[in-house]
């Protein structure tokens, strides 16, 4: 059953302030957009560990990448489209070249971001930092999953990219008995005919498909992949070889993405048919964020419509 409706980057700002009751070198930095990011939070909380950078994300990234090497462990946190796509040299050069303990924190990532339209929906941030060398890359599904990220992402050492929302989710995982582990995919659903692998916001979308799927003698596996980088192969080949037939699911291009991912996984492993539902090499539009996933087909009723037209 679905809970609470959250964004997750509301998850974000609520994880940071609870984290920084515990640690004293946690830090915040923020390029304009506290209130946005929910960053906020912690700096009404710890006002003496947030600095705000101002509209300057590249050098942000380079205050982040000094900080950590005096014993800090920021968190850098901006629009994803400004994180990892105008920051991305300093992103590369400056925290991943030296594998410094840097945690990005990026929101509004996905065509979710509605009204702000193409320029702000950023649908290629996975694939950009997945190329950088030793850069985890977690994209988590829900409130619970996304406070467990970012603490994870605090306890690991090295540079991470985590990917927030804008839109509120339904909660689907259960916080008494939730464990995240970083690279370590989730079964939610069992299932003999294909398995749905979707990461972030249509995580639950993929669950109310496969239970239409299900009205229709279709049984769907589902599995929720919250790290994209390292990926876990291991539960993707097995999927590959019990149902022999994948779908992947992301509110984020087809190309370099989660089923991008998948699709090298599998051609290495185990090779079965992939087919990829997400943004089809288009940018995105202004426009309410549900209408927005309605029609570039990223509700359950889109991914269910994509899996029978497939099969």
């Amino acid at each position: 059953m679905l809970g609470d409706m959250i964004a997750t980057r509301d998850s974000y700002g609520n994880a940071l302030v609870e984290l920084g009751k515990e640690h004293d070198n946690l830090v915040v930095l923020d390029a304009d957009l506290a209130e946005a990011t929910k960053t906020i939070k912690f700096r009404n909380a710890f006002p003496d560990r947030h600095i705000d950078c101002g509209i300057a994300e590249a050098n942000m990234m380079g205050i982040a990448a000094g900080m950590s090497t005096a014993g800090f462990v920021p968190f850098a946190s901006s629009f994803a489209m400004f994180a990892a796509g105008r920051a991305f040299e300093q992103v590369r050069n400056a925290i991943g070249y030296p594998k410094l303990n840097v945690k990005i924190g990026a929101t509004h990532a996905g065509i979710s971001v509605g009204e702000d339209g193409a320029t702000h929906q950023c649908n290629e941030d996975i694939a950009l930092m997945r190329t950088i060398p030793g850069m985890v890359v977690i994209n988590p599904a829900d409130d619970v999953e996304a406070r467990a990220a970012v603490k994870a992402a605090f306890e690991y050492y090295g540079p991470c990219y985590l990917r927030f929302g804008r839109l509120a989710v339904p909660t689907i995982n259960d916080e008494a008995t939730y464990k995240f582990e970083i690279g370590k995919g989730v079964e939610l659903r069992k299932g003999t005919d294909l398995t749905i692998i979707a990461t972030g916001l249509p995580v639950s979308e993929s669950l109310k498909a496969a239970e239409m799927l299900e009205a229709d003698g279709i049984s769907a596996q589902v599995i929720n992949i919250h790290t994209i980088k390292p990926l876990d192969k291991d539960i993707v080949i097995e999927a590959a070889k019990s149902t022999g037939r994948i779908f992947t699911v992301e509110e984020h291009s087809i190309i370099g993405g989660l089923g991008s991912a998948v699709s090298e996984c599998v051609a290495e492993n185990h090779p079965v048919k992939v087919t990829r539902i997400g943004v089809k090499d288009v940018f995105g539009e202004s426009g309410p964020a549900k209408e927005l996933l309605k029609k570039y087909e990223l509700d359950a009723e889109g991914i269910y419509k994509q899996v029978k037209a497939a099969l």
